[in-house]
């Protein structure tokens, strides 16, 4: 009996000649929701390479569940992924079944994980109004999340979660472009535009003029389901939606008022938490006020953003802690931080902000690095930056704020990324300097032509391939 595979492709006809023939027509079936695209191998599996003489931080926490001493030691790499971490005065192998193993000196330098951009904007490029992504044609839309994507990576950003593409196609495209070879970037979840309600944040239209922005509009549940379905069906890892309202003045707020209510109702979220879910993929949200996140706890939203004025509200803190297993957070500082000196209203948000994210700080919540870089204030390859505003407005140490950018950010990929274990993907850093005691040998500066400079980041591995090798 012959078998045949039959494609959403194939029309009835082609199938009908199939099965008139001899031969078994070969097709190929597409799953719909399942298109994610895997990195290609960069390295030969059995490559060997041992990076020694470094000082090795791992990443990894300990039992009291704070990070583990940097030590002097190496690594050994096998292919794409971590073989061994050995101490100093353990002996290196010179070869491993049979394969002669690279001796790579690393001459004291730090050794660390490749960093998790955890609110990545790629599709963003010199924003100065709301509107400018809507008013961007889509060719040149792919263009900017590519660029933007070899950015990241030579800044030391191995990974990136996307928190909004400005159309359903460009994040799974820039992914995909990423993953097959074609061109440099981090290890990419795709996400959609941000699902917005009518008037919130991302609808740039009027009544009688029609703008895009960076948001897809849907009203009402069964809206809200149909546009998570069609996100999907092109390929996003993420779903992305507006729940905090943003429709109040900032200055008629105050430290004592919190008037940031949603723009959504509890069912409409509920709906795209449901269809996201129902596929297995993630809902991330934006939230500024305590009924907005309340919101996101209560129908199972899986990223929360901004959470500015949580802090006024001592159990929904205790909400969150109790959740720190599930969810993760994100300030989105550096916007914040850019604008807050020339705009009384942002200084306010940001000062709000700070209280939450020292009040979680203490309470284990994984907090991750990512500062919607991409506008005018806040340039693609600086995200860095971040390291500094988790320190100066948070309270954090440098390590604290490496580890947010590293072992909790690999948590949010779901991926074997973010710390330097046996078994865990070759993804790191080599660094001049002790990040972990100082982020400055971190931070990028942006040259004449808009290239990325990280002069003390001697050499970037992703996937066990050097993608920069100044050693």
């Amino acid at each position: 009996m012959r078998a045949l595979a039959i494609a959403t492709s194939v029309t009835l006809a082609a199938a009908m000649e199939c099965l008139k023939s001899e031969e078994p027509m070969q097709l190929t079936f597409k799953m719909p929701f399942v298109n994610r695209s895997d990195l290609q191998p960069r390295v030969p599996p059995s490559r060997c390479t041992v990076l020694h003489n470094g000082v090795v931080w791992s990443g990894e926490a300990d039992e009291a569940h704070t990070s583990r001493r940097a030590f002097r030691g190496a690594l050994v790499l096998r292919g794409n992924r971590i073989a061994a971490v050995i101490e100093a005065g353990e002996a290196l192998p010179t070869e491993i079944d049979g394969t002669a193993c690279a001796a790579v000196d690393l001459h004291g330098r730090a050794v660390i994980p490749g960093m998790v951009e955890g609110h990545a904007h790629t599709g963003f490029e010199d924003i100065a109004a709301m509107t400018d992504p809507g008013d961007t044609p889509p060719e040149e839309g792919v263009l900017i999340g590519l660029l933007n994507a070899g950015r990241l990576l030579e800044a030391g950003f191995t990974s990136a979660f996307s928190a909004a593409g400005v159309r359903p196609r460009q994040d799974p495209v820039t992914r995909n472009w990423i993953n097959a070879g074609r061109a440099p970037g981090p290890r990419l979840l795709a996400a959609s535009p941000e699902i917005t309600a009518t008037g919130n944040l991302g609808d740039g239209s009027v009544m009688h003029q029609h703008r895009d922005s960076f948001g897809l509009v849907a009203d009402g549940a069964d809206e809200v389901r149909a546009a998570v379905r069609r996100c999907l069906r092109e390929g996003a890892d993420t779903i992305k939606i507006n729940i905090g309202g943003d429709l109040v003045p900032i200055s008629k707020l105050s430290e004592e008022r919190d008037d940031m209510l949603p723009a959504y109702s509890e069912a409409e979220v509920r709906a795209a938490v449901e269809e996201a879910h129902m596929r297995q993929k993630r809902v991330a949200a934006h939230c500024r006020g305590s009924a907005d996140v309340r919101m996101a706890l209560a129908v199972g939203v899986d990223v929360i953003y901004h959470l500015d004025f949580v802090h006024k509200d001592s159990a929904l803190l205790d909400a969150l802690a109790a959740a720190r297993d599930h969810i993760f957070v994100g300030p989105a500082v550096g916007l914040m931080a850019a604008l807050a000196p020339s705009l009384p209203d942002v200084q306010l948000l940001l000062d709000a902000q700070a209280k939450t994210f020292s009040a979680l700080r203490t309470r284990g919540l994984r907090v991750v690095l990512g500062g919607d870089y991409g506008f005018r204030v806040t340039p693609q390859g600086t995200n860095a930056n971040d390291l500094l505003l988790f320190q100066r407005h948070f309270g954090y140490s440098p390590e604290e704020a490496l580890v947010a950018a590293t072992r909790h950010g690999g948590a949010l990929m779901r991926l074997p990324v973010g710390q330097l274990r046996p078994g865990w993907l070759a993804d790191l850093l080599v660094v001049e300097g002790r990040p972990w005691e100082d982020s400055t040998p971190l931070l990028a500066n942006l040259t004449d032509d808009g290239s990325v400079s990280t002069p003390r980041i001697a050499a970037i591995m992703q996937d066990g391939h050097f993608v920069r090798n100044q050693l």
